[in-house]
């Protein structure tokens, strides 16, 4: 499109916003971009913030292309009108309403139950902020028909969101989500909206949702005994988020005494003003927090990001060291100790399960067959998790399951990632460990030892804006239609292309059908077992390529020899492939 062409849109689009029934602050914040920030103004204006498969995310301000009270509140209208027409025969809809600590999430929480009460539709409104996973636990206990939380999860201060839920406690998927975006599109003006609220039908909920999901959470400690005789020191950050709620609470039912906080960071804060990025993947938002550990001589090391459904976790290895643990190390750690414990304590049955997303580690699978367990591979995303607990439930049990990502699950009770039950978890594994003179790394290895070593490594590529967007797409497309056939000297062998559920595999070159919704997400599959992913986020402006490798352990003592050949393997593979972050 010409740049005439959409600045005259865009122009178009920020006019009808002038003429509606907007406030008057949001029309003087307009009028000045339309006078003296045109670039500004098209990033505001060029298209409709996208209602995605899971709801919205994007940088706050005024536009249609910006997170506001006004686009919050043409989801919600779009949502209700959804409600009211699944649920047509009920007498009384009923939703529950979450929010984190970002900067307008309170305003943006209560706007939406306005709108939701003008709807007649009954809001279950927390009184201050709490944990994501909590909200999806809510809306199972409350008999809710919906759920939504406000959140940017772990993305930078500028960002909020809006996540949606359905009546299992999982994020919405097809064909709820395809029929929400098409209700929602149907809203074409802020004046479509009804913030007329009805307060009678916005309650209050907070203690006692959280005394019953704290309940629900401590029954899935499985060695309750030695966590007793432990003398575990445990460093816990929320990062300026919702964790500062609960996360101390779980870790204290679970029976750890010894929990140190970080000065400031368990106060929320949506300017996030102690870390640069509030999002535990990343080293730099655990620095206060190693520090506080190496001055207390802490164990382990705690970071929940904003709405506490991912945790990083740091290990003490003595001398004042601490290593940091990725989000597949975590993951086996927790799925590796859920199912020993299980089979021990005679809990295996036949009926058991995990699931893992398609780009999270393979030795997750590598555990649970070895175990005769059952391992499902799903979509990114945890809703997809969420789907496989609803399909089974009843019928098999889900022990666990986890993401790359830094997001973790045990039991059925919440179906959505869980920091706050995932840090109870861990601490529990590493007391565990430690009742056997070890700690979380010696675990690992030993894990690695009987698996094999599997060394992965992510690259985001992030592109801002319409022309960014517009660079992810082509980055895919080219990677697409010119699969790479050879990398580091092994030939790819398969391909999976899950935007056509394709397999291709290149060597019969026979086509296999990918049982799976479309997703556009590639993989190769090289001779030598190496996996490599390649997938826009669909939370941010990034495209991420996933690479997975891996190699039989003789002994402890070969892991740092090893883990350098590997590291090399996947230093050529991103050269080779050509991708410059």
């Amino acid at each position: 499109m010409g740049n005439d062409k959409l600045l005259d849109q865009v122009q178009e689009k920020a006019n009808q916003w002038l003429q509606s029934n907007i406030d008057e602050s949001s029309k003087e914040q307009i009028h000045k971009l339309m006078e003296s920030n045109q670039d500004e103004l098209v990033e505001a204006f060029y298209q409709d913030l996208s209602f995605g498969t899971g709801g919205l995310r994007g940088i706050m301000g005024v536009g249609s292309n910006r997170v506001n009270i006004y686009t919050i509140g043409m989801a919600t209208q779009g949502l209700a009108n959804y409600l009211k027409k699944n649920f047509a025969g009920k007498n009384q809809i009923a939703v529950a309403i979450a929010h984190d600590s970002r900067n307008n999430s309170r305003l943006f929480a209560e706007q939406t139950a306005a709108v939701l009460s003008a709807n007649d539709i009954k809001a279950y409104l927390f009184d201050e902020l709490r944990p994501t996973p909590e909200l999806s636990f809510a809306i199972r206990h409350l008999n809710c028909q919906s759920g939504i939380v406000i959140t940017a999860s772990h993305n930078p201060k500028e960002y909020n969101g809006y996540k949606v839920y359905w009546e299992d406690g999982g994020q919405i998927i097809f064909p709820h989500d395809k029929n929400i975006i098409k209700e929602v599109q149907e809203i074409k003006s802020p004046d479509a909206i009804n913030f007329e609220a009805q307060n009678e039908l916005i309650v209050e909920i907070g203690d006692t949702i959280d005394e019953a999901y704290l309940t629900a959470l401590q029954n899935l400690s499985l060695n309750p005994d030695i966590i007793k005789n432990q003398t575990l020191k445990v460093v816990y950050t929320a990062l300026h988020g919702t964790g500062y709620k609960l996360v101390p609470k779980a870790l204290q039912l679970f029976g750890f005494k010894d929990i140190i906080e970080v000065e400031g960071q368990n106060k929320p804060d949506g300017n996030f003003p102690t870390v640069k990025s509030p999002n535990p993947e990343e080293h730099s938002a655990l620095e206060k927090a190693i520090e506080k550990a190496k001055d207390s001589n802490a164990d382990i090391v705690m970071a929940t990001d904003p709405d506490a459904d991912r945790v990083g976790i740091a290990i003490h290895m003595g001398e004042n060291e601490f290593r940091l643990l990725n989000g597949n190390q975590t993951a086996a750690l927790l799925i590796h100790y859920l199912i020993s414990q299980w089979k021990e304590k005679g809990l295996l049955k036949g009926k058991e399960y995990i699931v893992k997303t398609i780009v999270t580690t393979e030795l997750l699978a590598d555990i649970a067959e070895k175990n005769d367990v059952e391992c499902y591979d799903v979509l990114t995303g945890f809703k997809y998790i969420a789907d496989k607990i609803r399909q089974f439930e009843g019928t098999k049990q889900f022990i666990g399951g986890g993401e790359e990502s830094y997001g973790y699950l045990a039991g059925e009770f919440v179906r959505d990632k869980d920091a706050v039950m995932s840090c109870a978890l861990i601490a529990e594994v590493a007391a565990w460990a430690a009742s056997q003179n070890k700690n979380l790394w010696d675990v690992l290895l030993d894990i690695y030892v009987e698996h094999g070593v599997y060394k992965e490594k992510l690259i985001s590529i992030k592109r801002e804006g319409k022309k960014g967007q517009e660079e992810i797409e082509k980055m895919i497309s080219n990677f697409r239609n010119n699969p790479p056939q050879k990398l580091n000297g092994s030939e790819v062998m398969l391909i999976h292309d899950y935007q056509k559920q394709k397999t291709i595999d290149q060597l019969s070159h026979l086509r296999y059908e990918i049982n799976l919704p479309k997703s556009n997400v590639l993989q190769f599959i090289l001779k030598d077992g190496s996996k490599i992913s390649i997938r826009p986020s669909g939370t941010e402006p990034k495209i991420k390529f996933y690479f997975s490798v891996q190699e039989q352990l003789r002994s402890k003592d070969d892991f740092k020899a090893m883990d350098s050949f590997l590291e090399e393997r996947i230093s050529r593979q991103v050269n080779e492939m050509g991708i410059d972050a």
